[in-house]
């Protein structure tokens, strides 16, 4: 009988412990949010030079990552922030307009490239896209939440490094949804895939 109870106690003390907490230091991970948005193909953008209608522009990214302004023609934009096309415009532009008369701003009109994945025991698997920045949460939720089957514990977010290479980032959904750690409730960049097991 005091062995049975031992056992009771202890299946019950495994039951009651939380699932799997991941020791992964996710502040070391990129957040879109600090850094100025990257550019990306079927963006919408607003070029505006200073006095000289022109050649302002409204310009769509095409396919290819390029846009096409009067007088300067295509200019390559996909991977660049608005800062780095507004430089590359400026110079392209001197060479026609006063140095003092080549005042340009680049600002983004429309967010189309803004893309990631979700899959695996989701209600609603797929690709997805928004005006805004998601979370992993907010990703779940747009798949529809997990299904009963899954692993909520060792959900992964495939993410490709700055050398080109894929890494896996675990993250508990139980620990986001408990606050336990809420800083795994990572903002998603562009081509991420929220795995789901």
């Amino acid at each position: 009988m005091k062995v049975a109870r031992l056992a009771f106690l202890v299946l019950l003390v495994l039951a009651s412990c939380g699932g799997t907490s991941h020791k992964y230091n996710y502040k070391k991970e990129f957040d879109p949010r600090q850094h100025e948005y990257v550019i990306g193909a079927g963006d919408g953008l607003t070029i505006n030079v200073w006095q000289n209608a022109d050649l302002s522009t409204g310009a769509l990214v095409r396919p290819d990552g390029t846009i096409t302004m009067p007088l300067v023609g295509d200019i390559k934009v996909a991977g660049r922030t608005p800062s780095q096309v507004r430089d590359e415009i400026t110079k392209r532009i001197s060479q026609y307009v006063k140095a003092e008369a080549a005042i340009v701003t680049v600002a983004v009109s429309a967010v189309a490239s803004y893309r990631f994945t979700v899959t695996g025991n989701v209600t609603n698997p797929g690709s997805f896209q928004s005006q805004y920045y998601v979370s992993v949460a907010d990703a779940l939720a747009m798949a529809g939440g997990p299904t009963r089957f899954a692993d909520t514990d060792n959900i992964e977010v495939v993410r490709q490094g700055g050398d080109g290479k894929m890494r896996r980032i675990p993250v508990s959904y139980d620990d986001i949804q408990t606050r336990k750690r809420p800083e795994a409730n990572l903002i998603l960049v562009t081509g991420d895939t929220v795995y789901v097991p």
